[in-house]
């Protein structure tokens, strides 16, 4: 069956998210995915090479070259086109993807990729080519020419000659060899196994992964370590029974936390690196269907998975032509990595392996279970070191933080205290001096020494969980060190206590969540801010946030955020307190909440059993920090 598009452009109200090609899908049925996944494409074809090789999308730096970013764009929209031609599904297309196949692997055609070398995009694109040989060969290997074939396949056997990333590009090596073995050519199982136990090395417990030799638990763990190991537990069992067997019991185990990082309206909670895949981040959940695990009720994996996408269709996620855009909630380069070339946003499209699926499967003849039938509370992760609840219109993420230093905005994405799906983080921008409005510290602290020159939190050395709560430790420099503690406190809140070491006197700003301010002018209105010592309150057309000292001594004050430094909202406000510390050992108590309806009252805070039992036992009186929240 041929799926029409019905992607267009409005540029009446909501033009930005109208051009969003998923909006006024109900992404409901798998009619709907299919529809979805030519409507993503379709703004693509203009810009699509006249060999059909390349794809060029703009003029945006990546640390690859240009041919590589081209073929990039090429690559990740197999994503969800190879899925829809398993599925039954036609494209009117797709004859183009395998004539770019041919001139893209052709050293004498002009649109050639070139030669994959050490550490190449080109081989971590091959994943896509991949799954395209995988589930759909006769579309995209039997209509080549006996010629293209062989070159295709010499091609893509450079990832055995080449060294890849030592992380979860060694899948991309398991999937292209796959995908040679599956097409009947020479493959090397030695090098599929090899890369293998490799990855083995990178498991840690309850289904969580490092991604390599980095302590990054984040987004990659879902979207490619499970997401991989399910595909190839999935075309490969007969071949690797045993680590088939352990790709789906891992997932077992990790949807239990994962579920969790699931608002009820879909979205997710943002954190870490390469956010610009977006709805890549329920990719998981597709995988698992795939892979025919049931690692929760089918009701509930088809609910997690089609809810997500459904609140992205509703966010300015494209272009005006319906090209997606490096960003999160709407175009923002600020957030991008030195990886993200104008293609690479295309990995969204994994989610889409459901389309794969037939139509008697049972992820899609279940019911969708509604979101009110999810569970709550507060979830423990002692692995990956999180505390974990869901509430109304929100997803909240408790951290001590991670080391990610080899990542642009790294404090920002890795070492705040609490990431959340409404209300997102910032990207710290411009000097701070006396312009502290332009450094969007949100959730998280920053220092200086003399109030010129600041230092946000980031590269956390160690972290877990601590005396039943999330910890981490921040050393900046010789002579600071800051332990944080943090958990839930009742709903809507959540406690952070800090012991500041330090041997000079330091300047302290602590932020909380940041809250759109979507109705303001040139000026907030007044009645939108509340500023005094010992708190700050925000509240806005859409949101409530507040941070209090439970102290009482430190000031509060809002801050008017510069433009473009929040993901999810492009103008915002955020409450802050300020205060000084003195050298020696301090202990530092805040209290924060946040609702995305501004009419919700808070419910009375009172320091959870877990803080109280820490603060005894280091000789401080609980009771002294429970008056000033109020």
């Amino acid at each position: 069956m041929a799926i029409k598009a019905a992607w267009y452009f409005d540029p009446t109200t909501k033009a930005l998210a109208q051009a969003n090609p998923l909006y006024a899908n109900p992404l409901r049925t798998r009619t709907d995915l299919a529809r979805a996944t030519t409507d993503l494409i379709a703004p693509l074809l203009p810009h699509m090479s006249q060999g059909r090789a390349r794809i060029r999308l703009g003029a945006s730096g990546v640390h690859y070259s240009s041919p590589a970013a081209e073929m990039e764009s090429f690559a990740r929209p197999l994503w969800g086109l190879a899925p829809l031609l398993a599925g039954g599904f036609d494209h009117t297309h797709a004859a183009g993807w395998a004539t770019g196949l041919d001139h893209g692997t052709d050293p004498d055609h002009p649109e050639y990729w070139g030669e994959p070398g050490a550490y190449d995009q080109r081989l971590v694109e091959m994943a896509g080519l991949s799954l395209a040989l995988l589930l759909a060969p006769e579309r995209f290997w039997e209509q080549l020419s006996q010629t293209a074939k062989t070159r295709l396949a010499q091609w893509l056997r450079r990832i055995n000659t080449q060294p890849v990333a030592d992380n979860n590009w060694l899948f991309f090596r398991v999937l292209v060899n796959l995908a040679l073995r599956h097409v009947g050519q020479d493959w090397s199982e030695a090098d599929t196994r090899a890369a293998m136990d490799r990855l083995e090395e990178f498991h840690l417990e309850g289904g969580y992964y490092r991604d390599g030799k980095w302590y990054q638990l984040d987004y990659y763990t879902p979207m490619a370590m499970h997401f991989y190991g399910l595909i190839v537990a999935q075309v490969a069992s007969d071949l690797f029974p045993d680590y088939a067997a352990r790709y789906r019991a891992r997932a077992h185990d990790f949807a239990q936390d994962f579920q969790h990082w699931f608002a009820d309206d879909g979205a997710a909670v943002p954190f870490g690196r390469s956010l610009t895949y977006r709805f890549a981040q329920g990719a998981f959940w597709a995988a698992c269907a795939f892979a025919n695990e049931e690692v929760l009720p089918w009701g509930r994996i088809k609910g997690l998975l089609l809810r997500h996408l459904r609140w992205w269709s509703d966010q300015p996620i494209a272009e005006r032509d319906g090209v997606l855009s490096v960003g999160y909630s709407y175009p923002n380069l600020m957030m991008s990595e030195g990886y993200n070339a104008p293609g690479s946003p295309y990995w969204a499209l994994k989610s889409l392996l459901v389309l794969a699926l037939p139509e008697d499967h049972p992820f899609w003849s279940a019911h969708e279970e509604p979101a009110q039938n999810l569970p709550g509370g507060r979830v423990v992760s002692d692995t990956g070191g999180f505390i974990m609840r869901r509430s109304a219109g929100d997803a909240l993420v408790l951290t001590g933080g991670q080391d990610g230093r080899e990542h642009r905005g790294h404090d920002a994405k890795y070492a705040r205290f609490a990431y959340s799906s409404a209300f997102a983080f910032s990207m710290a921008s411009d000097a701070w001096g006396d312009r502290p409005e332009r450094r969007a510290v949100d959730c998280g602290i920053a220092i200086s020494h003399d109030g010129a020159q600041w230092l946000s939190r980031a590269t956390i050395t160690r972290a877990g969980i601590d005396a039943g709560m999330a910890w981490g430790v921040w050393e900046p420099c010789t002579g600071i060190r800051v332990d944080s503690w943090l958990d839930m406190g009742p709903e809507g809140w959540h406690v952070r206590l800090h012991r500041i070491t330090t041997d000079r006197p330091l300047q302290l700003a602590e932020g909380g969540f940041s809250v759109d301010r979507t109705g303001d002018g040139p000026h907030t209105p007044p009645s939108w801010i509340d500023e005094a010592t010992g708190h700050a309150n925000v509240q806005t057309r859409s949101a409530l946030s507040r941070i209090v000292d439970l102290d009482g001594t430190r000031k509060g004050r809002v801050i008017r955020a510069a433009p473009n430094t929040n993901l999810r909202f492009p103008r915002t406000l955020l409450p802050q307190l300020q205060g000084n510390i003195a050298p020696g050992t301090a202990w530092v108590g805040t209290a924060v909440y946040a609702a995305p309806d501004p009419a919700q009252a808070p419910a009375p805070f009172h320091l959870p059993q877990t803080a109280r039992a820490l603060l005894e036992h280091h000789g401080i009186d609980p009771a002294r920090w429970s008056a000033h929240a109020g």
